[in-house]
Order: C-alpha cells, then sequence, then structure tokens
C-alpha cells in the first residue's frame, strides 16, 4: 500500500490521535523587549497558546530585536490594538530604555483605551502599572496581573493565567 501512494512519507498508524493545538479564539499583542521572559511563569507563553490565544509579535520600540542572534519581526502593530485586530496585549518583563518605555506606554494605553486586557509578567507588571497611572505597591510580589477596565487582579499561578486568558475572545 505504502509504495502504490505518491506521499513522500509513512501513513501514521494511529490516525485522528496525537497533539492537535487548541483552536485559535483570540490574536493578543505580545510586546517584544530585549531579554524578555516570563518572571516565575516560564510556561506562561504555552498556558496562554493552550487557552487559544495566538500570539502577535508587536515591536515597541524603534530598533529590531535580536533574541540569541536570531531576528524576530513584528506581525503586528500598536495601531492593531486601535482597529481591534488585537484582542489583548501580553508585557513580558525584559529590558528597555527610554524610549522604548514610551513606546510600551503607549500600547498599553490603547488597550485599555479599546477595553482590551493587558495581561502582564515580572517586572511588566509595574512597566503597565506606572503607564496605566496606578500604584504598583499592592501588586510587587505578584508573578503576574490582568488589567481589564479598572480592574487589576493578580494572577499567581498557570491555572489563574488560564483563566484569564480563557475570558479574553
Amino acid at each position: 500500500m505504502y509504495a502504490q501512494r505518491k506521499a513522500p512519507h509513512a501513513p501514521r498508524s494511529h490516525a485522528g490521535r496525537g497533539f492537535r493545538p487548541a483552536p485559535i479564539r483570540a490574536r493578543v499583542g505580545l510586546a517584544m523587549r530585549r531579554s524578555m521572559n516570563f518572571g516565575s511563569m516560564p510556561d506562561a507563553e504555552s498556558v496562554l497558546r493552550a487557552h487559544g490565544l495566538s500570539l502577535a509579535p508587536m515591536a515597541v520600540g524603534e530598533g529590531g530585536l535580536s533574541i540569541g542572534g536570531t531576528s524576530v519581526l513584528a506581525t503586528a502593530q500598536a495601531s492593531d490594538l486601535d482597529s481591534g485586530a488585537l484582542k489583548g496585549l501580553v508585557v513580558p518583563a525584559g529590558a528597555a530604555d527610554e524610549a522604548d518605555d514610551a513606546a510600551l506606554a503607549d500600547a498599553i494605553s490603547r488597550a485599555c483605551a479599546k477595553g482590551a486586557p493587558v495581561l502582564a509578567f515580572g517586572e511588566g507588571v509595574a512597566a503597565t502599572l506606572r503607564a496605566l497611572g496606578r500604584p504598583a505597591g499592592p501588586f510587587a510580589d505578584a508573578p503576574a496581573v490582568v488589567v481589564s477596565g479598572d480592574d487589576v487582579q493578580p494572577l499567581a499561578d498557570a491555572e489563574a493565567l488560564g483563566a484569564a486568558a480563557g475570558r479574553i475572545h
């Protein structure tokens, strides 16, 4: 049978089983920052994807971004928040200079103005709350927060992150 097929690979022995990615429910911007990470939630990106969010890299500075010698091209812009093409914004921890901080603050403000939730991680929590003019003190020890409207909710673990991601559509 295999020899008669024109396919260059062998058939799967368990057709219909195996890994299937979660269907994409919403596209959210990922604010690309130098040395970015998700703080004490290193599996945050996979949790967001498992809950149907597609992460679109978004440049929040003038220069391109290179991570470990690999250039990352932005597929989204801050204007996509205005148009509603992005349903939320993810702000990871990372290094930035003053110009990048201003661009990040602009993206955060645009997301909140459109009512899109902002998920912030590590040092991104303080940057997000600072951009919105809110006190960061009560959330200084939170590994992550979600800002939605006037509400700021701390996210303690992957389960809370998954629940927050499930509300984005």
